[in-house]
């Protein structure tokens, strides 16, 4: 049974949601971290509700209702969702009030909306859709493990159109926090230039990204999503663990047409990827975190992609790749991914 990649959307720190130039301008940051271009909210959720959301629920919304809109559908057969920290910026809110208010009067709205699986269910809600709606919140791979639940449901039957999306925030106070972790960079760095400097730590990012999986073969596909595994702290060498993935497929190094890594700059996490040149000598090399910034679901972004770069038979060499001269459309992508060196996960999309 193949799965397919029917429609995406993202929205990002680049113009991402209005997808008709594929990162010909990538957006340009000086900082340690960088913000979302936020869409025209008012064109995918009524003005009554948006006072009442936070952004990044409003983000959710705008990715989910712009990749259903790509894929010319009104209706998903499910919805899944996958998301590391959730609202953030609600849950503070409602903290913030209960010592501001001495746990008196505290007004709910807050609360209701602080809970990780709230913007699958304001999809839902906005939608009317009222079939399987599931969150998974599985810190680094919270939106592989949102993939390969929407994958069982498709080999199982029991859903089609499945929306599969990843989301997360970042709030001034989870930067703090996060920052004094050492994730991100004390000092400013502009992130076209992130590779190009060596220090630790990388830049704060946020974002939400959809996919639309189908298990019915279309010339409007994107791509086919032919594998996905997942590991914890894996114990073997990278190079015997992306063997062992493409040889589970039957495929070689020589036959991966573009490889997109989640390099971000930071030189602890950079070193896990040492061995992706030396590996794919005659593949594209491609990174992404310069333009979206770190964050827990990132990898959703590099599907949304590899999946573009499947279906427009091109790299946006200027803006994304490493290595490689891009002079044949891809058909095989790779994207390998790690956060922290602790959850890595591997997906492969091919040309359908």
């Amino acid at each position: 049974m193949s799965i397919y990649i029917r429609s995406a959307a993202s929205v990002s720190a680049q113009n991402t949601l209005d997808n008709t130039q594929f990162l010909a301008n990538p957006m340009e940051y000086t900082g340690t971290r960088v913000p979302v271009v936020d869409p025209d909210y008012k064109q995918y959720i009524d003005p009554k509700l948006i006072r009442r959301m936070s952004h990044v629920i409003k983000m959710g919304v705008a990715a989910a209702q712009q990749c259903l809109n790509n894929a010319q559908l009104q209706m998903p057969g499910a919805i899944v969702t996958g998301t590391a920290l959730g609202c953030l910026e609600d849950t503070y809110v409602f903290l913030s009030r209960i010592i501001e208010m001495e746990e008196e009067m505290l007004p709910p709205t807050a609360f209701i909306q602080s809970t990780h699986n709230t913007v699958g269910a304001q999809v839902a809600l906005m939608l009317k859709c009222h079939a399987y709606n599931n969150t998974f919140v599985h810190k680094g791979v919270s939106f592989e493990n949102a993939l390969l639940d929407a994958i069982l449901l498709l080999k199982e039957g029991e859903a089609n159109d499945i929306l599969v999306g990843g989301i997360d925030e970042l709030t001034d106070a989870s930067y703090i926090v996060l920052e004094r972790l050492g994730l991100y960079r004390r000092k400013p760095v502009n992130n076209l230039d992130l590779f190009r400097t060596t220090a630790k730590g990388s830049i704060g990012g946020e974002g939400a990204s959809f996919v639309l999986l189908s298990d019915e073969a279309s010339l409007e596909n994107l791509a086919r999503l032919v594998a996905l595994k997942t590991l914890f702290k894996p114990q073997v060498q990278i190079s015997n663990m992306i063997n062992d993935f493409l040889d589970e497929q039957g495929l070689t190094t020589n036959e991966v047409d573009v490889v997109i890594t989640g390099r971000n700059g930071d030189i602890r996490n950079d070193a896990v990827y040492d061995v992706i040149p030396a590996m794919f000598e005659n593949s594209d090399i491609a990174n992404y975190k310069h333009l979206t910034g770190e964050y827990s679901t990132a990898s959703a972004f590099s599907m949304w992609l590899g999946a573009n770069i499947v279906k427009r038979g091109e790299v946006p060499i200027a803006t994304v790749q490493q290595k490689g001269k891009a002079s044949t459309p891809p058909k095989n992508v790779l994207i390998y991914n790690h956060y922290q060196n602790i959850y890595h996960s591997l997906l492969l999309l091919s040309a359908c």
